[in-house]
């Protein structure tokens, strides 16, 4: 197994990753993967299993997607979106069983791992906590430091990925509106989540083409990132994927996992 190696950051060519939130019981991964270029698997703390987490590696493996590690709060019942579900410190240890259980799947099913993407209610706790963040990367550093982390632009986990010495992945999202601060708008709040297609496209390649995303108040801020995200559980995940792709080769900009 070979690992990718990742470019710099800011690389001329007008490429960018697309990836998704796979291994969370959703019947659509399949058609997914033959779109995106990474994806992102659950890995136990709010979704998954052994054979959901080598089922979707595989099948990951078999569309040449990169794949990566998906791991959250221990909240199965909540789906990893309940916020603050449990102080840094006591998080560590339950982070790296996360990454330790799908670092033996990959290895049995022959797929390298190349980054660490939190979830839900993980991934936006850790954007402002600086805490958390740092948990965040202890327990990759512990497990395997070559992995990137992904996480919103400027956020605490991108300082404290950076301080770790860790690979840092920016990310933006083409199904979720954004607020005025770059960050995401809460689930709670109506009109959080695209389920238009047209919409999704239309953010895709703001996003890609500008660096910049409109916000739900008006405002363009920027959003400087390599990969978008769509989630594998938002309504339409596939059409919206579908659109997406269409409208960023339309542009010419090339989809492509970093190291590709």
């Amino acid at each position: 197994m070979t690992r990718p190696t990742l470019p710099a950051v800011n690389s001329p060519e007008t490429t960018i990753d697309l990836n998704a939130d796979l291994g969370e019981g959703e019947v659509t991964d399949d058609d997914l993967l033959r779109l995106v270029s990474s994806c992102n698997v659950a890995c136990g703390g709010h979704a998954g299993d052994a054979a959901s987490m080598a089922q979707t590696l595989a099948a990951a493996r078999r569309n040449d997607v990169i794949a990566g590690a998906h791991p959250s709060y221990p909240d199965r019942e909540g789906f990893g979106r309940r916020t603050g579900f449990t102080v840094a410190a006591e998080l560590i240890p339950e982070l790296c069983k996360q990454l330790e259980d799908i670092t033996a799947v990959a290895q049995e099913v022959g797929v390298c791992l190349c980054h660490v993407k939190p979830h839900g209610a993980l991934y936006n706790d850790a954007a402002r906590d600086r805490d958390l963040a740092v948990a965040i990367c202890d327990a990759v550093m512990a497990t395997d430091p070559s992995l990137a982390v992904v996480g919103l632009p400027g956020s605490e986990l991108a300082h404290a990925a950076r301080s770790a010495g860790l690979r840092f992945i920016a990310e933006g999202f083409v199904d979720r509106a954004y607020t005025a601060k770059a960050t995401l708008v809460p689930r709670s709040e109506p009109g959080s989540v695209y389920s238009d297609p047209a919409e999704a496209a239309r953010q895709a390649l703001e996003i890609a083409t500008t660096g910049s995303v409109k916000a739900m108040t008006g405002e363009t801020v920027p959003v400087d990132v390599e990969t978008l995200c769509i989630h594998g559980d938002s309504p339409g995940a596939v059409a919206s994927a579908t659109a997406v792709v269409d409208a960023l080769a339309a542009a010419g900009v090339r989809i492509a996992a970093p190291g590709r």
